[in-house]
């Protein structure tokens, strides 16, 4: 597998990605892709050949690995690299088809004309499809450390196994060849996988919380450029401290229903009274 053509393919995503994504494109590279490549096919190598049985029945051998090693683990990390890393492929693509369509638009428009702000910004569709690829890949892990765990009864790897499956003739001892390093190797390649998980879903909630911290912002903007409308009337018993009538919109009033019923309401006497003391103040009305 060439390896160098696959780096220079995801190389392309390091400029999409955040902070995180560029952590988990170094630590998919040097800790899982080189070790993969210098040291981890040299240890499993044709790890069939030093699986030795304490028996010459032939094709015993050969059905006791593949009873306990129907996956080899070498393969199935080589798997599991190309299907962790084909979902940022998704993301290349989108922003290929955004700079076609910028490309198109410019050639209709003039070269003033603008689709986008910027083609590799995660607003809109990218942003789905950043967030997917993201889900898609710690989909992808998870679904590999339990095919490893399930295969394997857990992922440590012992020195003998007992078999009698046919053809053998009897419980057949195995052993297996450098069952220490494997077994370190092993430990080695979960935990790189555990941690990508973990920087996947750093990942995805930094993405999340940053679009809610811009939606909120963007609302909050919104509200500050709502005007606000007041009623010009001074009776509305909300805003009856806020508006002042001055003294001749009182004179030019008509009188309210409770007023003109309590004059009407008032005896002859009491009127007389108040004309009689209006005209004359100092005199005494016994």
């Amino acid at each position: 597998m060439d390896w160098k053509t696959f780096q220079a393919l995801l190389s392309g995503v390091n400029k999409y990605s955040t902070a995180f994504g560029r952590i988990w494109l170094s630590v998919v590279f040097v800790f899982r892709v080189m070790v993969y490549v210098v040291a981890a096919e040299r240890v499993w190598g044709d790890e069939q050949k030093d699986f030795d049985c304490n028996t010459k029945q032939p094709g015993c051998a050969n059905v006791c690995y593949d009873h306990f090693f129907p996956i080899s683990h070498i393969r199935l990390w080589a798997l599991q690299l190309i299907f962790v890393t084909c979902p940022s492929f998704m993301v290349v693509m989108h922003v290929a088809y955004r700079e076609e369509r910028e490309r198109k638009y410019r050639a209709k428009f003039g070269e003033n004309g603008k689709l986008y702000v910027n083609t590799g910004k995660k607003h809109g569709g990218l942003w789905w499809t950043y967030l997917i690829s993201l889900f898609a890949k710690t989909g992808i892990e998870v679904s590999f450390l339990y095919i490893l765990h399930r295969v394997y009864d857990s992922f440590y790897l012992p020195r003998l196994v007992k078999c009698d499956v046919s053809p053998c003739p009897n419980l057949v001892d195995c052993y297996v060849g450098h069952p220490t390093e494997k077994k370190i190797f092993t430990y080695f390649m979960v935990g790189a996988s555990a941690l990508c998980i973990v920087l996947n879903i750093c990942e995805i909630i930094y993405l999340i919380s940053k679009c809610i911290v811009r939606f909120a912002k963007k609302m909050k903007r919104r509200s500050r450029h709502i005007p606000v409308h007041h009623d010009d009337y001074n009776d509305d018993p909300f805003n009856n401290c806020s508006h002042s009538a001055s003294r001749m919109e009182l004179k030019e009033r008509p009188p309210s229903f409770k007023t003109a019923n309590k004059s009407m309401l008032r005896p002859p006497t009491l009127r007389l009274e108040e004309k009689i003391r209006a005209s004359a103040p100092n005199l005494s009305i016994p």
